[in-house]
């Protein structure tokens, strides 16, 4: 499993988890998550186990991130569940894990392309963007 198809399967979880609105009990949820899916491969259940749990641990610092980048007239609460998913993973990587951001970003848009609406690619972009020039 290469880190894009890793890095997809994260934002699958991500995403599920903030539909649920289940943050108790993560580890379970990402067992399950790993047997449902199928992940057997063990660095895409570190990578995932990781990103998931980083980004609950972070989870305060990530979303101010996000909120002190949205337009003045925007609420984080306004934002899709799948591009917050989305940002909450690339923020995650830029700020904690020693990943490059431009790669991070494009792969940040590709996600956003496929499971986002039109404007979302855009809206991701600029969010990423505005982050890593501060």
């Amino acid at each position: 499993m290469n880190r894009t198809t890793m890095r997809e399967s994260a934002f699958k979880l991500i995403y599920s988890l903030e539909i649920q609105k289940k943050q108790d009990n993560l580890k379970e949820q990402i067992d399950i998550y790993f047997e449902s899916e199928n992940i057997e491969n063990k660095s895409a259940k570190e990578y995932i186990e990781d990103a998931v749990l980083g980004i609950e641990n972070h989870k305060e610092e990530i979303l101010g991130l996000i909120e002190k980048n949205l337009k003045a007239d925007w609420k984080i609460d306004r934002i899709s569940k799948i591009d917050l998913s989305i940002l909450k993973l690339a923020i995650y990587e830029i700020q904690y894990k020693e990943i490059p951001f431009k790669v991070v970003i494009n792969e940040a848009v590709e996600l956003a392309k496929k499971y986002g609406e039109d404007s979302s690619k855009n809206f991701v972009n600029g969010i990423l963007a505005s982050i890593v020039n501060k």
